[in-house]
């Protein structure tokens, strides 16, 4: 079956960002002039898909009025003659199909996935993708459409992995891989956050999956945790157990963590080189030479 529709969650507090998240939502921060939340949409269609449903929570408002019409603000440009911003901004609300619906307590990024359930047919796979990781492949296929073309080959559940250093392991689920073509092979093992010595590769998973009906149900199943969440990663641990087939995809192109502070900064610094290259370039410089 056709992928049609993506689940993003967004129901975080968002709390390394501290005091920034008190009362605005993280994925609303500004990478330079664009909120983070509007580059995984952009993702989303540009691999073709029309439908995002939101997982929303408390606080998460300013998420839904970003991606709808603001009449007052279009006929104030239109007035003022702003056509290239007047166009933009229209665009914004227009990209895709977008539904909402409420996280009610945190409870887990798998808890999450399934606040969306009633909003997925019952045979109907998935992309679910989480708001921190921004990947910039540039001149080559995103990563959305990196997963989806695994998932077209294999019709399973698709993970994407980097590799990452041997003492980061600890900060990721880690996979034991068995590579097989393209940057993309089955997965025999998930292990979450272990400690270097233990890891059974160095290829971290990433927020970015295509989930099956099959690991939705799984999902459905999955008890809740000692520290009282569903996750997600107890869904692909059992999915392995049981002795299903699940891939991994190799990402190709360059990953931001946004939830990381430093890596927050180095995508703003990215996204603004890559927007306005030669007068931001020429404005760091200035300012990084007077340190």
């Amino acid at each position: 079956m056709k992928i049609k529709k993506a689940i993003l969650p967004v129901a975080g507090f968002g709390t390394r960002f501290l005091p920034a998240t008190k009362a605005q939502p993280k994925e609303m921060l500004p990478i330079f002039d664009t909120p983070a939340i509007q580059f995984i949409v952009e993702e989303v269609v540009a691999a073709g898909i029309e439908e995002i449903i939101f997982v929303t929570g408390r606080g998460k408002q300013s998420i839904e009025n970003h991606f709808d019409a603001n009449f007052e603000l279009e006929y104030a440009l239109k007035v003022k003659g702003k056509k290239k911003e007047l166009e933009m901004i229209q665009k914004i609300s227009k990209m895709a199909n977008f539904s909402y619906v409420r996280q009610s307590k945190p409870m887990g990024d798998g808890h999450a996935i399934l606040c969306a359930k009633n909003l997925i047919e019952k045979n109907e796979p998935v992309v679910v993708l989480f708001g921190d990781d921004l990947v910039d492949n540039q001149n080559g296929k995103n990563a959305v459409q990196q997963l989806i073309e695994v998932y077209e080959k294999t019709k399973k559940s698709v993970i994407l992995l980097e590799e990452v250093e041997k003492e980061e392991t600890k900060k990721y689920g880690i996979v034991d891989f068995v590579k097989e073509k393209d940057f993309y092979g089955k997965i025999s093992g998930f292990v979450e956050k272990p400690d270097p010595k233990d890891a059974p590769s160095n290829l971290g998973v990433i927020g970015k999956f295509i989930l099956t009906p099959d690991l939705l149900k799984i999902l459905e199943k999955t008890e809740v945790g000692k520290d009282g969440e569903i996750r997600l990663a107890s869904a692909f641990i059992e999915s392995i157990r049981r002795g299903d087939t699940l891939y991994g995809k190799i990402l190709e192109g360059e990953r931001f963590d946004t939830g990381d502070k430093f890596g927050f900064l180095k995508a703003t610094l990215h996204y603004a080189l890559k927007k306005e290259n030669k007068s931001v370039l020429k404005a760091l410089q200035g300012f990084l030479s007077k340190q």
